[in-house]
C-alpha cells in the first residue's frame, strides 16, 4: 500500500516537474526578448528539476528505505546558481541596454533604482514617494 502510494506521489511530482520544464522551454523559444525570455527558464525549470528531484528523493526512501543526499546536494546547488545566474545576466543586459529602458517608476525608499541613475538625480525629501503606513 506504501509502495502504490509512493509510486503515485513520484508520478505526479515527475509530470508536474515535466510540465514546468516544459513552460520554461518554450518560454526560453517563444518570448521577444533577453529580460522576458530570462525569465522561463529560472524559475519554470528550476521548479520542473526540483519536482523530479524531489520525486527521486521520495522514490529512493520508498524503494530502499535511506536517504539520499545525492538529490540534497543537486536541489541546493540547482536553487543557489540559477537565480545568481539570471540576476547577472539580468546585470550585463542592462548595462549594454541600459539607456533605452530609463521609464522606471521613482523608488520608495528614496535612493536610486540602477547603477545607471546619477548621485544628483534624487528626488528632493519632500518630492519622494512615501511608502505606505505599516499597520
Amino acid at each position: 500500500m506504501i509502495e502504490t502510494l509512493g509510486e503515485l506521489v513520484v508520478s505526479l511530482l515527475i509530470v508536474a516537474g515535466s510540465g514546468f520544464t516544459l513552460v520554461g522551454s518554450i518560454g526560453l523559444v517563444k518570448l521577444p526578448d533577453l529580460m522576458t525570455r530570462l525569465h522561463a527558464p529560472t524559475k519554470a525549470t528550476t521548479a520542473g528539476v526540483g519536482g523530479v528531484l524531489l520525486a527521486s528523493m521520495i522514490h529512493v526512501v520508498v524503494r530502499s528505505g535511506e536517504v539520499s543526499a545525492h538529490e540534497l546536494l543537486i536541489a541546493l546547488f540547482l536553487f543557489l546558481t540559477a537565480p545568481i545566474s539570471a540576476h547577472f545576466l539580468a546585470k550585463a543586459y542592462l548595462h549594454l541596454h541600459g539607456d533605452r529602458e530609463r521609464n522606471f517608476p521613482p523608488a520608495c525608499n528614496g535612493r536610486n533604482w540602477t547603477v545607471f541613475d546619477e548621485p544628483g538625480e534624487e528626488l528632493p525629501r519632500e518630492d519622494r514617494p512615501q511608502p505606505p503606513p505599516r499597520v
